[in-house]
Parts: structure tokens; C-alpha cells; sequence
């Protein structure tokens, strides 16, 4: 596992809750935030930055146009990165955005909102994941509000499924990893489960199954953590906040075949983070980038109300 850190422009860099993908033994790296004090201040929309990673050098890039609201969803497809949905100040979003980013000689790009779609529109939300299969772009989960009617007419917040052609779908979550692999999609975590889960659509019948794996070597449960396919059946798990309270440093290898977790040794378990990214790049090597090192939460152990 390597960590992509710049000598330039730290001060610009250093953020969390950002989209990255690597593409030409380049990084890119868009959005996000920065602590400052107490407060999450929304960094600049209006540029992307470019790692070499051959060289290890910073380049900052502009994006002119109407950009996407913070709380999105970024995938790469191509030569263009797509950000969906997100949190604006006025409440959740819905809309598309895309850059084109094949110019790699330009030294600005241009966001344009993606308006002429057809079918129904997902409705708003923040702290989703995304799969690209086959040119398609695959939503899952996150936190969206609802209409009072929807509301009223809504027996349970659970997904409604019929299990013999669905299988056992996850829980409604946001804030969870998901991974790719083939023509099947993985979400993890995200939910305040003692262990961590694991489950799998299959992308072509669109069924679920869920991993019934050994308690004895099981993750903690987890969120805003990453996942990384690392082979044709091997997923990579890194940091997150752990149901603890507390931002963790550990690393895993799920096994798709075997169904089984392996704990692995990393060089970064000083380095402990949350709300980061992490991408494959060349030789099997996972990339992270950002995310917050101190993050901790102080958990209730008392016992509740009789």
C-alpha cells in the first residue's frame, strides 16, 4: 500500500470526503473538505488536482462551470468523471454532473449538468456509493430525506423484497464502502454492526446474496471506510470508524472464493484515517489519499431508559 503525499501546496491538498481514480499512473483528485478548528470548511470546486506518481509531483488544474454540491458521489467512466446527488445548503440534491478530462495537455476543464436523461430520476441523497459496469453507472444507498406522503404510506424503513428472486438484500445504509468485481457489485459496513458484513448483487440478475463467514476472524464494524478490489477475487479494507468511537488503522483482505476475512499487515499503521481514498495503481499497489486521522467519537455504554 502506498500513500500519495505532495511537497506543493500541502495547505491545498490536505482534505477528506473527496472523489479520486487513477488513470495513466496519474491521481486526480476533486472535492472535499478541510478541518479547520471545530468546522468542516468546503474546499474550492473550481479545481482538480494531478499526481504523477511516477514523479510524485502536484499539478492543479481549473474547472469552469456550474459545479456539484458537497455530500456527492464521483465515478470515473473513461475520460469522464461523473459526481451525482450531494448535500446542498437549501437540503439534498439530485442532479448530474460530468467533466471531460481527456485533454491532458489542457490546463482548465469545464463541468456541464447532465439534463437531457431519460426514465425516473433517484431521488436526493448524500453518502451513497456508486458502480460503473458496462458504461452504466449504479447507485446504492446513502442518506436522502422523504415527502410527508411518502411517509404516511411507507409501513417500514426496510427495502420491500420478494426473497426468492432477490435474495437477502443489505439493510438501508449510507456512509458504507462498495467495491466492483466482474459483473458483480460488493457494499460493506455502514451500519452500527459489531462485525463488519459483506454482500454482493449480482449485476446481470440483479440478486443479492449475503457472506456467512466465520466469527472467529470477522472486522470490526465500520464506516467511511474504503474497499479496493485487488484481484479477480480479492477486496482490500482499510481504515474507517469503527463502531468503537475511534478512527481505525487496520487493514483486511476479503477472499470472494473462500468467503473468508484475512487481517494483513500494512506500513501505515501509524497512520490511521478516516473519510479517505484509495485506489489501485500499478504492481497491486493501493493508493490512499487524505481523509481525517483523529476522528473519534465518545460512545454511550450507558444502559438506556426502562
Amino acid at each position: 500500500m502506498a500513500a500519495a503525499e505532495g511537497t506543493a501546496a500541502v495547505s491545498r491538498l490536505e482534505r477528506s470526503s473527496h472523489t479520486a481514480f487513477i488513470a495513466d499512473s496519474t491521481l486526480y483528485v476533486w472535492g472535499g473538505y478541510q478541518v479547520a478548528g471545530r468546522e468542516d470548511i468546503l474546499l474550492p470546486t473550481d479545481e482538480i488536482w494531478l499526481c504523477d506518481l511516477d514523479s510524485g509531483s502536484w499539478e492543479r488544474r481549473e474547472i469552469s462551470g456550474d459545479a456539484p454540491p458537497a455530500g456527492f458521489c464521483g465515478a470515473h467512466v473513461s475520460s469522464t468523471l461523473y459526481v451525482f446527488a450531494g448535500c446542498e445548503p437549501v437540503g439534498y440534491a439530485n442532479e448530474m454532473f460530468s467533466v471531460d478530462l481527456s485533454e491532458e495537455r489542457s490546463t482548465s476543464y469545464s463541468w456541464k449538468k447532465v439534463t437531457d436523461t431519460k426514465g425516473t430520476t433517484l431521488s436526493p441523497r448524500n453518502k451513497h456509493s456508486c458502480w460503473v459496469h458496462r458504461d452504466r453507472l449504479i447507485f446504492f444507498g446513502g442518506y436522502g430525506c422523504k415527502t410527508i406522503g411518502e411517509v404516511r404510506n411507507t409501513s417500514t424503513s426496510n427495502f420491500v423484497v420478494e426473497e426468492m428472486s432477490w435474495g437477502p438484500a443489505p439493510a438501508p445504509r449510507g456512509c458504507h464502502a462498495s467495491a466492483l468485481l466482474g459483473n458483480k457489485g460488493y457494499i460493506s459496513g455502514g451500519v452500527e454492526k459489531a462485525e463488519l458484513d459483506m454482500f454482493c448483487l449480482d449485476l446481470e440478475t440483479w440478486t443479492w446474496t449475503q457472506f456467512d463467514v466465520s466469527l472467529s476472524c470477522l472486522p470490526l464494524g465500520r464506516s467511511m471506510f474504503t474497499m479496493t478490489p485487488t484481484s479477480d477475487h480479492a477486496l482490500f479494507v482499510y481504515g474507517g470508524l469503527g463502531t468503537d468511537g475511534k478512527t481505525l488503522n487496520d487493514a483486511w483482505q476479503f477472499n470472494t472464493l473462500k468467503r473468508e476475512w484475512n487481517k494483513m499487515a500494512n506500513p501505515h499503521e501509524d497512520k490511521p484515517r478516516v473519510c479517505h481514498t484509495a485506489c489501485l495503481g500499478r504492481d497491486d499497489d493501493v493508493v490512499v489519499f487524505g481523509g481525517i486521522s483523529n476522528m473519534c467519537f465518545l460512545m454511550d455504554s450507558s444502559d438506556g431508559p426502562e
